[in-house]
């Protein structure tokens, strides 16, 4: 199944569920190839069921005031550099969402900054997860577990 709007996509692959390690998974990162080549890679290791795409994080707080508890994502991967609102601005008004938003949804920060002042802001924040370099690779995908 293919549901295709701007500016976010949904696609569902065509595993099951109970073969895949994660159900939903949104992607947050402003550049195109980035997503395309991460949803790609989560879809052809049946990482998850489907894949949302956003290039905007305003956007993506827009989805979650909107959305229904069984729409949100088991795991966002989120960009720390993007326009208007970077994925740190993101983070605090993440924390501001309903318990139930946090308790659903984990966190990976992605970057290509090497910013021990990035890592460390990163993993000070309690809904981050994790902290890794683009680009995605199957291996890394292999060892998440959150």
């Amino acid at each position: 199944m293919t549901q295709q709007s701007n500016p976010s996509i949904t696609l569902e692959t065509s595993g099951t569920a109970s073969k895949v390690k994660y159900e939903t998974v949104l992607l947050i990162d402003d550049n195109n190839l980035d997503n395309f080549v991460n949803q790609k890679l989560i879809e052809t290791s049946k990482f998850a069921k489907k894949v949302i795409v956003h290039q905007s994080a305003l956007l993506t707080l827009e989805f979650f005031h909107k959305a229904k508890i069984e729409e949100l994502p088991d795991l966002i991967f989120l960009d720390i550099m993007m326009p208007i609102m970077d994925g740190f601005a993101f983070l605090e008004e993440f924390e501001n969402m309903p318990p139930h938003v946090h308790q659903k949804c984990k966190i990976i920060m992605l970057s290509t900054s090497e910013s021990f002042k990035d890592l460390n802001r990163a993993n000070k924040n309690r809904f981050v997860y994790k902290f890794l370099n683009k680009p995605l690779s199957e291996a890394v995908l292999k060892a998440i577990n959150v």
